[in-house]
């Protein structure tokens, strides 16, 4: 599928490595880096110093805690900057290296084929829909992790794929089979299928309801670009008031 003025679909090292794009590689790099302040925190806990830090890099759960988990605080002390402080942190290496590695494949299409102001509201949107299906379906669980967000790309493309008729069919075949494969991956493993499944359902129905390509008109485009600084905003204040209360 190729995206109303764009140039196609993005580049690929030796046609299979996905190259990041902007907004991809910001993301990229925000959840790298914290997660290496979540491994950090873990050494030097008074847990890991007695027993031994988590195999694996792995977070321990109180400085997931501290650092802005989905968790009943939501709740108890309207702690709502969770549901995005929560989209970028991981567990271990092993959950960060899927997702990020999910992300640099998706992330390139989607911002692609909607554009980077685009594509940051989009991404911030449906992460913030999966913790918040999470939030209704197990409001005392500690859940981290960009999954829901990931899971909202896949859906942004099923729901772009419909305007493309029998390429669209074709690549939205591919795409539920990322959904079987996720899905049955939940059914073994400790994952957050509410927050997976709520960032898939907001995806589709954005994908299908949002041009697709570079705004078109100046309303539009001003309106995508306030839409997309406010995301930002969004999400730096989220860290800021994470910041005060691990203060």
């Amino acid at each position: 599928m190729r995206a109303r003025g764009s140039s196609g679909t993005p580049g690929r090292i030796m046609g299979v490595i996905p190259i990041p794009t902007t907004a991809t590689s910001v993301l990229v790099a925000a959840n790298v880096a914290l997660y290496a302040v979540c491994w950090y925190m873990t050494q030097n806990t008074e847990a890991a110093q007695l027993y031994g830090a988590p195999s694996m890099g792995g977070v321990d759960a109180h400085v997931m805690l501290r650092m802005g988990a989905k968790a009943p605080l939501i709740l108890l002390q309207n702690q709502w900057w969770r549901l995005v402080t929560a989209m970028f942190l991981h567990a271990d290496l092993l959950h960060i290296g899927m997702n990020m590695w999910c992300l640099v494949d998706l992330g390139p299409e989607v911002e692609s084929l909607f554009s980077s102001t685009k594509f940051i509201v989009l991404y911030v949107v449906t992460g913030v829909a999966g913790f918040l299906l999470s939030l209704w379906w197990a409001p005392f669980g500690l859940s981290v992790g960009a999954s829901g967000a990931i899971m909202g790309l896949i859906g942004i493309l099923i729901g772009a794929s419909f305007h493309h008729g029998f390429m669209g069919r074709e690549y939205r075949s591919q795409l539920w089979r990322w959904v079987i494969y996720i899905a049955i991956f939940g059914l073994f493993f400790a994952v957050d299928n509410a927050a997976h499944f709520g960032g898939l359902i907001a995806g589709i129905a954005l994908g299908y309801f949002v041009p697709q390509g570079e705004p078109e008109t100046r309303p539009s485009e001003s309106l995508w670009s306030t839409l997309a600084i406010l995301s930002v905003l969004v999400i730096g204040g989220s860290f800021a008031l994470m910041a005060l209360q691990l203060r």
